[in-house]
């Protein structure tokens, strides 16, 4: 039991000094029809300041295959084909500490969300919000959901894309995001 104490204490201390990550600003057009919300930017993303921006990530290959978006394409053209297709891109938090790139290493008392409700009014035509995976889903739901106005859109969480949800095969993150995104787009 001490040792966990101690344990406990030492990763609250740690924490304390991490940097604190900032996000992206949202990327979209005023006619978007879908919102997709990752959790925070990963090291590598931070790093060369692009979304999903980790080359094993599967949300590249995903919307390449959905929309014409494909990794082989330059940034700035990927982000065209997704927004010409009525996606937004944006993350459920605008900063936060996370040591790595690990969604269950953000800190949660750390994390300040981004102003989603302010996204949905001025992006009135969006009909639903995807989460990329369980944390940004869980942050959603807790941070972000309950400030919501009830007229706001349905929200779904998808399977991660990231490389560390190895659990689950590129073709069924596939099969459930085409399935999600056919809804609304």
């Amino acid at each position: 039991m001490t040792k966990m104490l101690l344990n406990s204490l030492a990763e609250a201390c740690i924490g304390n000094d991490l940097p604190t990550s900032k996000g992206f600003p949202p990327v979209s057009r005023a006619d978007a029809r879908v919102l997709i919300l990752g959790s925070l930017p990963g090291q590598v993303s931070l790093a060369r300041v692009q979304y999903y921006a980790q080359p094993r990530n599967a949300f590249w290959p995903i919307m390449g295959l959905l929309f014409g978006a494909a990794p082989e394409l330059p940034y700035e053209e990927r982000l065209a084909r997704l927004t010409e297709r009525g996606v937004a891109l944006w993350d459920v938090c605008a900063e936060g500490r996370r040591p790595g790139s690990l969604d269950q290493k953000i800190d949660t008392a750390s994390v300040v969300v981004n102003d989603i409700a302010g996204f949905l009014v001025t992006h009135p035509q969006t009909a639903l919000v995807c989460l990329n995976g369980g944390k940004a889903g869980d942050l959603y739901r807790r941070m972000v959901a309950p400030a919501l106005a009830a007229s706001a859109p349905p929200s779904m969480v998808l399977p991660s894309t990231s490389p560390a949800h190895a659990a689950m095969s590129f073709d069924r993150k596939l099969e459930h995001w085409r399935a999600a995104l056919a809804q609304s787009i």
